[in-house]
Formats: C-alpha cells, structure tokens, sequence
C-alpha cells in the first residue's frame, strides 16, 4: 500500500470557498460561455462539479464497492449561475458530512477502494480545477491555493512534476502544458488505496 497525503472536510470547505468567494460575485455575468478549453459552458461545468460532489457523498455513504451508484444529479436547464453555485455549495455540505462522520476506514469505490481521505482529494480536485475552468471562461486569472494543490498531486497524484505546486496540478489535468512536457490528452488519478 503507498502512502498518502491524508485530506478531508476542511480541505473541502476551504476549495470550495474559494470557488464561491470568486465564482459568486460573477453571477450576473454570461455563464453560456465555454469554461476555458473545456466543451462544457461555465454553468455546464459548475453543475458538473456539483454532481461529482453528490457522486462522491453517495459513493461514500453507501460503501459502494464496486461501482458508482446508478445517480445523477441534474440542474434544471436554465438555473441561474447564482442558483447553480448554491447547489455547488448543498452539495459541497453533503460530501463534507459524509467525510465527517466516515471512520477513517471506511472504504467505498473510486476505481478501487477508497478511503474518506480520498473522497476528500476528489473534491477539491474537482472544485479547484473546474473553478479555474469557469475563470477563464469568464476572462479572470485565478491561482489555486498553493497548499491545497500540493496537498491534492501528493494524494492523487504521486507521479506530478516537481516545482510549483499550482502549475503541477494544472499539468496533471491536462489544462496546461509546462517547460520540457507538453500538455496531457488523457490524464488519469489515483484516489484507491491500492
């Protein structure tokens, strides 16, 4: 078994607090543009980090074992970017209760067995990458908190370049390309235990 960089509740409540902090004053911009390079528009992406956050609560409640729930959430089309983050933030609330009240070992399936501490990296994985998505999508220029990505290449990440933090996780999910290494097509995360 590797060791992991152990993550959880707070790490979440931090990523996506930095997502509202700066997401939130933008509601009344255009969210029908594409989130930086993704085929997915802002608002596209922000339900599609809420959902991921309810897959994540799910799979951890249930103890699924061997594949995802049969779920889906679904913002109704044409949910204003202001309602489209409360759903980010309900759902953030959910995967962060389900992280507080798991035992640490508890295990449920991301591609293998999964502990809380790995549901935790999923999410602000998810939160930050995609909160950077939506920015530039909506021309701004955003840095993720250094300690968490550091935090989130250890756990998910064991292969990431070394160097800055921010342009590692950034490289790790195909976002940007650095010196010496062009930018990833597919990239793939190790969130199970083994």
């Amino acid at each position: 078994m590797r060791h992991v960089t152990s993550m959880n509740a707070d790490d979440l409540d931090t990523a996506v607090a930095e997502m509202l902090e700066l997401l939130l004053p933008l509601r009344h911009h255009d969210w029908d543009v594409r989130a930086g390079e993704l085929d997915w528009t802002c608002r596209e992406t922000a339900a599609h980090v809420a959902h991921d956050l309810t897959a994540y609560a799910t799979q951890l409640t249930s103890r699924a074992d061997d594949a995802y729930l049969p779920l889906d959430l679904e913002v109704h089309p044409g949910t204003a970017p202001g309602g489209v983050l409360r759903i980010v933030a309900a759902c953030a609330g959910l995967l962060g209760a389900a992280l507080r009240t798991a035992a640490p070992g508890t295990r449920a399936w991301h591609w293998g067995p999964t502990d809380p501490s790995g549901f935790a990296a999923l999410g602000v994985n998810e939160t930050l990458i995609h909160t950077w998505d939506i920015a530039q999508g909506l021309g701004l220029t955003w840095t993720p908190p250094p300690d968490l990505c550091t935090a989130v290449l250890d756990r998910l990440f064991p292969d990431a370049p070394p160097g800055d933090p921010v342009q590692a996780l950034l490289w790790s999910t195909g976002r940007i390309a650095l010196p010496g290494r062009p930018r990833l097509t597919g990239w793939k995360l190790k969130a199970a235990l083994s």
